[in-house]
């Protein structure tokens, strides 16, 4: 039952002096969130890392989903980019990110006087190809109370549902670094454009979705259900049109549609925050010479 294993996640928090949820505003951490604040109260606290690779409309989400629950919200900051080892995005990239990330949550942690940091890894979560974030999950003997008592994706999003958090059904979002293929470096401009393009794709109505950055060449993927909008002339013409603005050199549309991790090694998307398949890349080229 899942309430069964909702009641022990809160029974070996409540069993903490503290803790700080590392919190991203994703259905997973917002449950772990929700069940920490439950367990203990004000000495519950979520943190969300800001960095170049989290989009402004995430941190925002973060914000509004700790006003939910009634957790208190902290902020950390730091660049992922100051890490060569990050930078040159090879197939540790999520490692190298989740141990910045973390190590600055127990930075944060010890000086509120707390002496656990959790996570939102879930029961699923092993299971989903190459994931090195969790190897850094593991070094640093951060308590996952999902993973600890066999929650899985499936049973998050219910128990999220029986909270009444908004973020219930809400699509995994993997950080923006996430777009950019294995091997080609991971700088400001490219993760900057890439926020910018799917920052336009959300105003257009688009739901999920992802923006790739194949070194100045965009490719968009979109779900199947809104593939048919995708294809339409009028979005060809202005994705063609404020993407270059944006710096894009080369416009396409992926049409094998949206599939996580597609520019990662063994379909990995970053952080493990998303599930994961393995999609075909098809691509149209909506260039300036495209047939109308």
């Amino acid at each position: 039952m899942v309430a069964d294993k909702l009641d022990a996640a809160r029974s070996a928090l409540a069993e903490r002096d503290g803790v700080l949820v590392a919190f991203s505003g994703g259905v997973d951490s917002s449950v772990v969130a929700a069940l920490a604040h439950d367990a203990l109260g004000d000495d519950a606290v979520a943190c969300t890392a800001r960095s170049e690779t989290l989009p402004d409309a995430e941190l925002e989400d973060a914000r509004r989903v700790a006003e939910e629950i009634g957790i208190r919200h902290e902020t950390v900051t730091f660049s992922e980019l100051d890490d060569p080892d990050f930078v040159k995005n090879d197939g540790d990239r999520c490692y190298h990110c989740r141990t910045m990330r973390l190590s600055k949550m127990y930075e944060r942690a010890e000086a509120l006087g707390i002496g656990t940091v959790c996570d939102g890894t879930n029961a699923s979560d092993p299971g989903e190809g190459h994931r090195p974030g969790l190897r850094a999950v593991e070094e640093l003997e951060v308590f996952s109370p999902l993973l600890a008592h066999g929650i899985a994706k499936g049973e998050v999003r219910e128990a999220a549902r029986e909270y009444g958090l908004s973020v219930a059904d809400k699509p995994s979002m993997a950080c923006l670094s996430s777009r950019i293929p294995t091997g080609l470096e991971v700088t400001e401009e490219r993760l900057g454009r890439v926020e910018r393009a799917e920052t336009l794709l959300r105003q257009w109505g688009f739901e999920q979705f992802r923006v790739r950055d194949h070194d100045g060449l965009a490719r968009i993927e979109v779900g199947p259900d809104e593939l048919g909008r995708a294809l339409d002339p009028d979005f060809a013409a202005a994705a063609e049109e404020h993407l270059r603005d944006i710096g894009f050199e080369h416009v396409t549309l992926d049409l094998g549609g949206y599939a996580t991790g597609s520019v990662s090694p063994e379909g990995a998307e970053a952080d493990g925050s998303d599930d994961t398949t393995d999609g075909a890349e098809t691509t149209a080229v909506f260039d300036a010479d495209y047939p109308s």
